[in-house]
């Protein structure tokens, strides 16, 4: 082979060794994924939230999972308190199973046995799946529902009420029902 020939070879196998180490890169940077589990875990989780002095909310939970989106999971359960920051006095509870904080959202998804509890009212809603947007202090649930008051108890499927139960409204309810004539 003359001179010439071995560096045109030469020249060809160095350029396809180019493409096969450019086109290994370019498959390496398609197979790089983005992480987005957890970023922190925390136990046996006692906070309390206040405004001006006052206690607003107060959190319980066994394990939280912060993820890299700011999401936070609480696979062992929730438990939470809402106080009125005037009187000091707590209002109602919630608890459940399983819960999850949606951070774009700034919604919560509790799962299980969820419980919320108006302590002044005396009444109690529970159902398998219910959500909590704090900003409008408002929960709902297409699920089936429970209430229990002192004097009955209301069935139904699908509810929208405020934190509190103090308006709340079942979207089908079921059962027997007393009904006021004017």
């Amino acid at each position: 082979m003359t001179d010439h020939k071995r560096k045109y070879v030469s020249l060809v196998a160095l350029l396809a060794m180019a493409l096969a180490l450019f086109s290994c890169e370019t498959e390496m940077k398609k197979q790089i994924a983005v992480y987005n589990g957890s970023l922190r875990e925390f136990e046996n989780v006692d906070m309390t939230y206040s405004e001006k002095d006052a206690v607003k909310v107060k959190m319980q939970a066994k394990k939280i999972i912060e993820l890299q989106n700011g999401d936070r999971e609480f696979p062992d359960g929730l438990y939470m308190e809402f106080f009125d920051v005037v009187t000091g006095e707590k209002t109602s509870t919630l608890k459940a199973n399983n819960a999850y904080y949606f951070k774009e959202e700034d919604q919560w998804r509790g799962r299980g046995k969820v419980e919320v509890k108006n302590i002044q009212k005396h009444q109690e809603l529970t159902t398998e799946e219910l959500f909590w947007k704090p900003a409008t202090k408002k929960i709902f649930t297409d699920k089936f529902v429970t209430i229990r008051e002192i004097d009955r108890v209301i069935y139904g499927t699908g509810l929208e009420t405020d934190q509190n139960l103090t308006n709340y409204t079942i979207t089908k309810p079921e059962g027997e029902f007393d009904v006021e004539e004017n």
